[in-house]
């Protein structure tokens, strides 16, 4: 044939335009279809039940056929779940990645994988468990502020809202402030990769400056001389060397060096470690509490346990270093615990609590009406090296400052009585 027949019915001669050819070729050619994405639904029927239901896909069938429970509506061309604990987390991980609708009225079951997931981009950032403990309660709170909204309906209007209503209708400090600041922006940055803005009009809480309180070195006398026992030994590295609460009881046997007086901290504050002194003044009374702490993993060890917990993948790279002595707790407690996912035994370091309550009841029975704790021995520490002429950065690096700023409200130790001047009363 001398002619071509179009789609469009229009008959073109050879001797027409090239270019006329191809523009009508083109207009005759059906639109290219995108295909669509099925998603997956998951809802609740009439019964009760957690409904799954997608195009007939054998992967798809083969992932739900691993959640326990499942069964499969002919009719209804849905599979379905009892409403227990978690099946929608369960169904949520299956599917992974693949686009899921979720009905509304089951946004609460979000709960458990959000936090999974939380957990894990905490833990793989090697961010402390108080953290991790600190970062979900704050995402349990700014959710259940709003009724159990899926967080990525939301965004920075909702970030702010929560926030100012901290600091106006709960009156939390600047730094509780901060702390939820921080956890709902990591939740959005790096469990559901959000941005929310440079959240713009939030009411910040004002932060009060505050000086640290301090005891005198007789009321820190007076306080640890009502220590006894290990307790006065934990009070003395407070105070002697300059330690947080749960630095002390970290304290591995290791990490402490008697031929230099030194303690070495391990994963302080911030996952740094650093170098303080072990006074010389529990010598002697630390040597023999580590020989009866010895005699105590000894009598462990032939009753088959013996074993403490080992920093980040240690237990797995060597596996009998949580039975040696060195990694053993100074401060270890009067009981062994079990690992609620292995079921191993062991013997974990003293709980912080039972230091809080003997400073707590020293303090009581010393007549000392400041506000102490644990942590003012450390505030002691620091003042008590300052008034005595030491350098404010030997100060700070004793502390493990990242900036000396931090350290510099210590100084408020040079400014005695009223920055050195005389009160006219006393010239009376």
């Amino acid at each position: 044939m001398s002619e071509v027949q179009t789609a469009s019915n229009s008959v073109i001669s050879p001797k027409d335009p090239v270019d006329r050819v191809h523009k009508t070729t083109q207009i005759a050619q059906p639109p290219t279809q995108i295909p669509s994405i099925s998603k997956v639904k998951v809802s609740r029927d009439t019964s009760g039940r957690i409904t799954v239901a997608f195009p007939y896909d054998p992967s798809r069938i083969s992932k739900i056929k691993t959640i326990e429970g499942h069964k499969w509506n002919p009719d209804m061309k849905h599979w379905s779940f009892p409403d227990s604990e978690g099946v929608v987390h369960k169904i949520l991980k299956v599917f992974g990645q693949e686009q899921v609708h979720l009905d509304p009225a089951l946004q609460a079951n979000l709960f458990p994988i959000i936090l999974d997931k939380l957990r894990e981009a905490v833990q793989s950032r090697h961010y402390s468990r108080r953290t991790e403990q600190t970062y979900v309660n704050w995402v349990k709170r700014f959710i259940h502020f709003y009724s159990n909204r899926d967080p990525l309906e939301m965004g920075e209007k909702e970030v702010n809202a929560f926030l100012s209503h901290l600091a106006i209708n709960e009156h939390v400090s600047a730094s509780t402030q901060t702390q939820a600041l921080c956890a709902i922006v990591f939740l959005y940055r790096h469990v559901l990769n959000k941005d929310i803005g440079l959240l713009e009009g939030l009411i910040r809480a004002k932060k009060p400056k505050r000086l640290p309180v301090v005891l005198t070195k007789q009321e820190v006398k007076a306080v640890i001389g009502l220590l006894e026992g290990d307790k006065w030994l934990m009070g003395m590295l407070l105070y002697g060397a300059g330690l947080r609460l749960m630095e002390c009881l970290r304290l591995r046997v290791k990490d402490i060096d008697f031929s230099t007086n030194q303690i070495l901290i391990r994963d302080a504050k911030g996952n740094k470690d650093r170098v303080t002194m072990l006074p010389c003044s529990v010598n002697v009374p630390l040597a023999k509490h580590l020989k009866r702490v010895r005699q105590i993993h000894q009598k462990d060890l032939q009753e088959s346990f013996g074993r403490v917990n080992m920093p980040y993948a240690l237990d797995r790279k060597y596996p009998n270093a949580g039975k040696e002595w060195g990694w053993q707790y100074v401060f270890p407690a009067s009981t062994r615990f079990v690992n609620p996912q292995t079921g191993a035994q062991g013997r974990h370091h003293v709980h912080e609590s039972v230091l809080q309550r003997a400073v707590k009841e020293a303090v009581h029975n010393a007549d000392i009406t400041k506000f102490a704790s644990c942590h003012t021995f450390r505030h002691s520490f620091a003042t008590h090296l300052l008034e005595d002429g030491y350098n404010i950065r030997t100060v700070q690096e004793l502390l493990g400052h990242k900036d000396v700023s931090t350290t510099m409200v210590y100084t408020h130790v040079l400014n005695r009585g009223g920055k050195g001047v005389l009160s006219p009363a006393d010239k009376l």
